[in-house]
């Protein structure tokens, strides 16, 4: 998995620094003060002393802006039981080293020290008259090396400036304690190199003030390693927190997968989780194997259901766009059969049901479904501007056949009013004959034919009205249900006499002669 090959970067300058720092220890240390002589015969030292000299503290570097610095690692030679100053042979002097060729070119920065730090640090030491130099550490001195052929002076100064060396490697790690990015393996490897060189250092100085210091020091940096402890703890809880939601995410569009889902929006929804999850494995603190597995497998198990999901919906997709294709190939194909015909209305008909079962069909792809309906379309053209060709020289016909008809109106509005029955059947003879030429010239304009068949009704209704009227005057049995109906009324009125002589009660004697009163009106009309 991605996630286990994120590694936290690491800064390897200060380290490579201090590599080089042992072999060039005794030239930075003879030559940082002006009062040393610019060419001093070697220092003898006893062999305890030679095993307990301390390097000279590398300057750190300044970190790079990608890398995280690591604590001062000082490397020096495992302590030694002090022995007796024995007299030494004589070795080349600093000046004779100077002239061979290094094999480690890159020398440790020096310090630069105050008098009065190099004096403070003196009076805890003396030198006899062979040249043995010896510390008061406490209520005790003992020696730790040798320098013949030198002033007491300059022997005292050169373990001074050891001390303060020393001193000054403490206060880097003191400093370095603050930082933010110190690392707990940074802490126990400081603190054991520190521990190591503060252990009967062969220096002259305030050894129990310095030894003091390394203790503070030893508090401080377990101090520091349990907030770091605590920090790393509180960022991984963290982590796995956003991890987590990432995966929580991808498992819920996992699980509202649907017919109605949109892939493609959805896939980039996914492709959007796996890029925050990448950015966060860069970004974040490493999350212990086991946690980042189960989560990897979490979300790898949800982008799998996804992509399962979305391969069965191509699947169908992509054979129901072939189903889609066939059915839309054969409509083309029955649209071409019909595409000559001239029953129009027939014929329009079955374009009108071949285009809702196209629109039925679905859809078979972008470029499939451009190229079928191009060919339906032609087909559909072809019929739709052959019937149109036929209603525009028909609409030219029916303009003229709506000017003959207009002719034969004014000849029929002619034949009214009519006076008596003689005139209205000779006006309906005329009428018959206007009819049956009206008939014979054919269709006119849709927007007209209303408009002359209601003109022509009229003159047809004033003739008939006159016909009506002339056949009532003539008609015995209209006289017959006349007389019927007169003498009904008569009889009904001669019941009604009876029943209002007899009806005591006034009100509906009163009802009773409204109802005579009626009937008589009746009876006047009738005669």
């Amino acid at each position: 998995m991605a996630d286990e090959q994120v590694t936290e970067p690491q800064n390897t300058n200060e380290s490579n620094a201090q590599a080089a720092q042992p072999a060039a220890d005794a030239q930075a240390s003879a030559t940082s003060t002006p009062a040393e002589p610019a060419a001093p015969q070697a220092p003898v030292e006893t062999e305890t002393a030679k095993a307990e000299a301390p390097a000279a503290p590398a300057a750190p570097e300044a970190p790079k802006a990608n890398d995280t610095p690591t604590a001062p690692t000082v490397q020096t030679p495992a302590p030694a039981t002090p022995a007796k100053p024995t007299p030494k042979p004589h070795v080349p002097s600093p000046l004779a080293f100077a002239k061979k060729p290094a094999k480690h070119p890159v020398a440790a920065p020096a310090h630069t020290y105050s008098e009065a730090d190099v004096k403070a640090a003196k009076a805890f030491g003396r030198v006899d008259e062979k040249g043995t130099v010896y510390v008061k550490e406490g209520e005790t001195e003992r020696e730790v090396g040798e320098f013949p052929g030198a002033t007491n002076e300059e022997a005292l100064t050169l373990y001074a400036r050891r001390y303060l060396d020393l001193k000054a490697k403490l206060d880097l790690f003191a400093t370095r304690l603050k930082a933010a990015n110190i690392k707990p393996r940074e802490i126990d490897e400081s603190i054991k190199t520190l521990g190591e060189e503060t252990t009967n250092p062969a220096i002259v100085g305030d050894i129990p003030a310095l030894k003091a210091q390394y203790e503070e020091l030893k508090k401080a940096g377990e101090a520091k390693k349990a907030e770091l402890a605590e920090a790393r703890k509180a960022a991984l809880e963290k982590a796995i927190k956003e991890r987590t939601a990432i995966v929580e995410k991808a498992e819920a569009l996992a699980n509202s997968l649907s017919e109605n889902t949109n892939w493609r929006s959805t896939a980039d929804k996914f492709r959007s989780l796996f890029e925050q999850w990448q950015e966060h494995q860069r970004t974040s603190i490493r999350i212990d194997k086991p946690t980042a597995d189960a989560l990897w497998k979490r979300f790898s198990a949800a982008r799998t259901t996804f992509n399962q999901h979305r391969r069965k919906w191509a699947q169908a997709r992509d054979a129901s766009r072939e189903e889609t294709k066939r059915v839309k190939e054969e409509i083309i194909k029955e649209a071409n059969e019909i595409k000559d015909s001239t029953d129009w209305g027939a014929t329009s008909h079955q374009f009108n049901e071949l285009m809702d079962r196209w629109k039925a069909a679905g859809r078979a792809g972008r470029k499939e479904d451009d190229e079928l309906w191009a060919k339906f379309r032609l087909a559909c053209d072809v019929f739709f501007n052959a019937r149109q060709a036929d209603r525009d020289q028909m609409s030219s016909n029916e303009k003229d056949n709506l000017a003959k008809k207009e002719e034969l109106l004014k000849k029929a509005e002619a034949l009214v009013p009519v006076a008596d029955e003689k005139a209205a059947k000779k006006a309906r003879q005329a009428l018959a004959d206007i009819q049956d030429e009206w008939d014979q010239i054919g269709y006119v304009p849709r927007e007209d034919m209303h408009r002359i068949e209601s003109r022509l009704d009229a003159v047809d209704n004033k003739i008939k009205a006159v016909e009506q009227a002339a056949w009532q005057k003539s008609d015995p049995e209209a006289d017959a249900r006349v007389s019927s109906f007169e003498a009904q009324l008569k009889a009904q009125l001669d019941e009604l006499d009876a029943q209002i002589a007899a009806e005591s009660d006034p009100a509906k004697k009163s009802e009773l002669e409204a109802e005579k009163a009626t009937k008589e009106q009746w009876l006047n009309a009738v005669k």
